[in-house]
């Protein structure tokens, strides 16, 4: 029974909202700085670069696809706004799941969102990657064949390290140092970061008003009579694609609607920065809902102008956005959509690094991690640890992992962290209704249940077996350390500050 009750144990609500007035981390971040942080994170690693291959899984009916990943992402958008105004520490779904669902659960998210911010920002780093290659070769300079994208030969097993052929694989390099750059840039201070990260912001949401305010020009109403060409996608379970390789397409609205959903990621990294908002109750709020709301504007305006420029058939993986403009001969609109791919990308994956560090973090302090890790530089008070230690991770990956082998789990990892924050809603308003709420979810509990059920909808019948056999089996490494260190070392009683390890020094 002791150790149930270990597994099941939260943290005290009332500690963790004192724990929110301690000034540890730099109070500099405004609602404005969490809706762009938000829109970081979601625009430019999936709208320009993913959108070719879900007009193409879905046709015209792209747009219902996005709209699906929207509705489901605004449940839990909902339910991220009332936990993070109620509960305002950094760690996102992490910290709530250990105050509501208990010490296991909260591990379990913890090591879930790591595919959801991690993860992700390695297949954007990509992107940015194969974007200045391409503007690189118009000024006539070409990356060496083994350096320009991220390809690991396996002679067997990936977790069989002795059968990786390293001399025969390539590496994306420029993608590897982008993350290395951002990370140096993070572990500054979060005020340059947001700055910085405001002014992509904007540029990429300019780029993409210049494409749909240009491909409007070439709008044909025609191209969306064959409206719905591939149906539903079958709705099997766990069918959503094939494999990982490079030539599985997804396809129908469900399986598109799980693989853009990896365009909506990102509107919850508002809620990382709790400790970080000079007003955290009613700018988390305003930041998850902000971001997410124009997001989805901008997507849908979006594929209904690539959709009305080329027919859906003819619309081309690489570069849609681009190839789209090319019959206005107006090369500085294409200019600016490719300059539009080079800030959202950057943006995204700053965010990315953001959260994750952040969520590190939280844990560490939490000695879920080592707590040596939550060391906070006293000059630039930023976690400075584990924001290089999450981008030379993440480097890692950037520079040898496939983009396409990381997409999917970043998806899964992401929709089973939406059900928990969820369920979390959920189980507070039924055990501490007393708890004061700035913002609460309308419609309790239909709207919870929605989101989890809208998540795992698109889990099981978005992705593949194989996407589900690789998270439970990262998952099962995970829980293996947890039962080794976090389990033993974490007492949810006496969750504090962990201002200066033994140890470290500055």
């Amino acid at each position: 029974m002791a150790f149930f009750r270990q597994l099941v144990a939260t943290t005290n609500l009332e500690q963790l909202r004192a724990l929110s007035q301690r000034k540890i981390l730099r109070r500099a971040l405004s609602a404005k700085d969490l809706v762009a942080i938000g829109l970081g994170t979601m625009i430019g690693g999936g709208i320009f670069t993913t959108i070719g291959t879900a007009v193409k899984g879905a046709g015209p009916a792209v747009m219902i696809s996005y709209l699906l990943a929207a509705l489901t992402s605004f449940f839990a958008a909902l339910c991220y706004a009332e936990l993070g105004s109620m509960v305002p520490i950094a760690g996102s779904a992490y910290t709530y799941a250990y105050a509501t669902l208990g010490k296991l659960v909260a591990w379990i998210i913890g090591f879930a969102l790591i595919f959801e911010y991690g993860i992700s920002a390695a297949p954007v780093a990509q992107q940015f990657s194969a974007a200045l290659q391409d503007v690189l070769k118009s000024a006539g300079i070409t990356i060496p064949a083994a350096a320009q994208t991220s390809n690991l030969v396996l002679h067997g097993p990936w977790w069989n390290v002795a059968r990786w052929d390293l001399v025969h694989s390539q590496y994306d390099v420029i993608a590897a140092l982008f993350i290395v750059g951002l990370s140096l840039l993070l572990s500054m201070g979060i005020r340059e970061s947001a700055t910085m990260n405001n002014i992509f912001v904007v540029l990429k949401i300019g780029a993409l008003l210049v494409f749909i305010g240009a491909g409007a020009l070439l709008f044909h109403a025609v191209n969306f009579h064959d409206f719905d060409p591939m149906g539903w996608g079958g709705l099997r379970p766990f069918g959503g694609m094939a494999d990982f390789s490079s030539s599985a397409q997804p396809y129908g609205i469900v399986a598109i609607g799980a693989f853009v959903f990896f365009s909506y990621i990102g509107f919850d990294t508002a809620t990382t920065t709790a400790e970080e908002c000079k007003t955290p109750q009613r700018d988390i709020p305003f930041g998850v809902i902000g971001s997410l709301a124009i997001g989805t504007l901008l997507y849908c305006l979006t594929a209904i102008v690539l959709v009305g420029a080329i027919p859906w058939n003819k619309v081309p993986v690489k570069d849609p956005l681009v190839a789209a403009l090319a019959p206005l001969h107006a090369p500085l609109a294409g200019w600016i959509v490719t300059v539009g791919v080079l800030a959202g990308t950057t943006s995204v994956a700053l965010a990315s690094l953001l959260g994750q560090s952040r969520i590190f973090y939280v844990m560490a302090r939490d000695k879920m991690l080592p707590s040596a890790v939550a060391y906070v530089h006293p000059r630039l008070q930023t976690p400075i640890i584990t924001t290089m230690l999450t981008g030379i991770a993440v480097a890692i990956l950037a520079l040898i992992v496939p983009l396409v082998q990381l997409l999917n789990l970043v998806n899964i990892g992401t929709l089973i962290a939406f059900s928990v924050v969820c369920a979390g809603v959920l189980y507070l308003r039924a055990r501490r209704p007393d708890i004061p709420r700035s913002f609460k979810v309308p419609f309790v509990p239909l709207f919870p249940v929605l989101g989890i059920v809208m998540s795992l909808f698109l889990a099981i019948f978005g992705l593949s077996t194989l996407t589900w056999e690789w998270f439970v089996g990262a998952l099962i490494v995970g829980l293996v350390f947890f039962f080794s260190y976090g389990f033993w070392k974490s007492d949810p009683e006496k969750i504090r500050p962990v201002e200066e390890p033994a140890g470290i020094t500055e």
